[in-house]
């Protein structure tokens, strides 16, 4: 009788901050192979980088991998292998589903590496539809911003020192040193769309959809092949992105002989998808936009004799929608039109709404910022200083990401500026907008533009947070985008996670309404052990970073973290929770096992990761969760999580 063949997989995990996330999903993975009689290795991708990295052996014997999560992986090494791709959450909550699921992927045309009959992908064609376009709208917008960045900055400094007011516009003398300066930012700004489109192809189809992408994107923004002065901006490229990355996917699907195999991804599929892309986009996309735009036209210019109020809130509107794109320039060449003729109020409408969205999402990030990644909490600053100067594409990545909370909330608050600079009459007198036109002397009624912007301003970020919070409540695990939470204790290496448990910082069978209440009692706790000297402190930085992403990780437990200079020393607290809390698990389970790190601001290295992780992966086994359940003094809790640190 001959023995079924064990299934041999490969498993990725690694979550947006990689930390305890990524170490539970291995966990569980791990064990539910133990359990289904699969072997498995697995691979995670945690702060503190790569760790079990495959060898080529590893990957020429798999059968299959399963990527469980929450950012980017390139899988360009895994080519001729099934694949299932999917969030961390998935690893943690069905471990057993998802290994029998890759262990059973369909069949796609295709060799392996090492030469027998397999699939062929690689990709992540098994990703469910909505994290696979959340993953690559993202990385588009990652690889975008550092363009919108450095072209703003470097055309705000070239107006700020060389610009000079005239009828048609804050203009940059020709020939000059600050004309150079603004041509490089301008250059950056035309990559900008390109760049996202690539990446977001990219992301969908690897490599392949890269120069699909960057060519279709830069298409978008060349009005002229399809006969709009405008352009289709940055939804144009954020359309093209998905549709090369969509189409080369498609191609790469289509089974091949192998000696047409090589030239596939580059050769065949690029050209496919840049001409199939293009083409669409110049005969049957772009045309009816320029359509919709020389309509716009025609219809703001029928409305000049109509409510101001209302002239001024269709303006600002316009220009928040698109920040710079087709819609945006129809209502801005529109208004700066009628300068020539004597009527300068459209510009003042909308130099006030220009400046708006920007300036909005710069407040925002002052207000929110640990509802923003640090990339674009550094965006908010430099977008301030774009809104400054009336450069409205300095709101484009908070948008690109967000773009159901965002643009929503700068067409709102476009309009409420516009609306409001209509009701005081504001005129601007060169086709440009922001502060810094009034500072030049360019704006009528110079306090009454200056509300506008400011009441457009205020309205924009309170939309944006609104809708933001809104969306946070309704989908708590959702991929977030936090820097890395730092619980750094700085202890030798050897020192693990029991000799950071104090007695005094243990709480056995303890009842608590709420979360904010756990952390507060496991905080004075920590007080009395000397370990924090604040606890106000440490309690406000522990719920800031829970605001981010919910530190509940399944199973009954939670572990809630910071970094802040209310910590004395480094520290773990511990307690056991008679009545569960609700805590947004991944599994919707009531919390009972509540395990409190915290060290100080000044703490460095990664010590503290691994330790977090040690802790994690521990406590996804029954045998140590079972310990904590039952023990009846700190020394026993201690015993229990001696457990989790390694042999040696």
């Amino acid at each position: 009788m001959t023995m079924a063949k064990t299934k041999t997989i490969l498993a990725i995990t690694a979550c947006p901050t990689g930390i305890a996330h990524t170490y539970m999903a291995a966990e569980n993975l791990s064990q539910a192979a133990e359990e289904l009689g699969y072997e498995l290795k697995v691979e995670t991708h945690g702060s503190v980088g790569v760790e079990n990295p495959f060898s080529q052996a590893d990957i020429d014997a798999a059968d299959a991998i399963v990527v469980a999560a929450d950012k980017q992986i390139d899988l360009s090494r895994f080519q001729g292998i099934p694949a299932v791709v999917t969030g961390v959450n998935e690893g943690i909550r069905n471990p057993k589903g998802l290994l029998e699921r890759t262990a059973n992927a369909t069949p796609l045309a295709g060799d392996k590496p090492n030469g027998t009959a397999a699939t062929a992908t690689g990709t992540q064609s098994s990703s469910t539809g909505a994290n696979l376009v959340y993953k690559a709208l993202m990385n588009g917008v990652s690889h975008m911003i550092p363009f919108v960045v450095a072209g703003g900055l470097l055309i705000a400094i070239a107006l700020s020192i060389g610009g000079e007011p005239t009828q048609e516009g804050l203009v940059i003398p020709e020939g000059s040193f600050w004309a150079t300066i603004s041509a490089v930012g301008a250059l950056a700004f035309t990559l900008m769309v390109p760049i996202l489109s690539g990446y977001i192809a990219m992301a969908i189809a690897d490599r392949p959809g890269l120069a699909p992408g960057m060519i279709t994107g830069y298409i978008a923004i060349s009005g002229e092949l399809y006969h709009s002065e405008a352009g289709a901006g940055f939804l144009g490229g954020i359309i093209t992105g998905f549709a090369s990355g969509y189409l080369a996917l498609a191609l790469k699907k289509i089974p091949v002989h192998r000696y047409v195999q090589p030239i596939m991804p580059i050769i065949i599929i690029p050209v496919v998808t840049t001409l199939l892309v293009a083409l669409a986009f110049i005969y049957i996309i772009g045309a009816p936009v320029a359509g919709v735009f020389e309509f716009l036209t025609t219809w703001l210019a029928g409305m000049q004799g109509s409510s101001v109020i209302l002239l001024g809130a269709i303006l600002g509107a316009m220009a928040g929608f698109d920040m710079g794109g087709p819609v945006n320039k129809t209502a801005f060449l529109f208004s700066g039109g009628l300068i020539a003729s004597g009527n300068a109020f459209p510009m003042g409408m909308m130099a006030a709404a220009i400046a708006t969205p920007p300036l909005g999402m710069g407040l925002a990030t002052l207000l929110r910022r640990s509802w923003f990644s640090k990339q674009e909490a550094e965006s908010g600053i430099a977008a301030l200083f774009m809104g400054f100067f009336g450069i409205t594409e300095g709101a484009i990545p908070f948008a690109a990401a967000r773009p159901l909370q965002i643009i929503p909330a700068n067409v709102i608050g476009g309009a409420v500026a516009g609306g409001v600079a209509g009701a005081f009459a504001v005129q601007d007198h060169v086709m440009h907008g922001g502060p810094i036109v009034a500072v030049l002397g360019a704006v009528d009624n110079v306090a009454g533009f200056f509300i506008a912007i400011a009441v457009g301003t205020v309205v924009t970020a309170a939309v944006a947070l609104g809708l933001m919070s809104l969306q946070r409540r309704s989908t708590p695990n959702q991929p977030s985008t936090e820097a890395a939470p730092a619980v750094a204790p700085q202890q030798p290496a050897q020192e693990g996670i029991a000799d950071l448990l104090a007695d005094d910082a243990v709480v056995l069978d303890t009842l608590a309404a709420s979360k904010e209440d756990i952390i507060h009692l496991l905080a004075e706790h920590a007080m009395v052990a000397d370990k924090v000297h604040d606890v106000g402190g440490a309690v406000a930085a522990a719920l800031v970073r829970e605001a981010k992403f919910s530190t509940a990780v399944g199973n009954g437990i939670a572990i809630p973290h910071l970094k802040d200079d209310a910590v004395s020393t480094p520290f773990i607290a511990f307690a056991r929770v008679i009545e569960g809390l609700e805590w947004d698990a991944p599994d919707n389970q009531p919390v009972h096992l509540v395990f409190l790190l915290g060290v100080p601001a000044s703490n460095t290295g990664n010590q503290h990761l691994k330790i977090l992780a040690q802790l994690s992966r521990a406590l996804m086994k029954p045998p140590v969760r079972e310990a904590l359940l039952q023990a009846k003094t700190p020394q026993e809790v201690r015993a229990a999580v001696e457990q989790t640190q390694p042999a040696g």
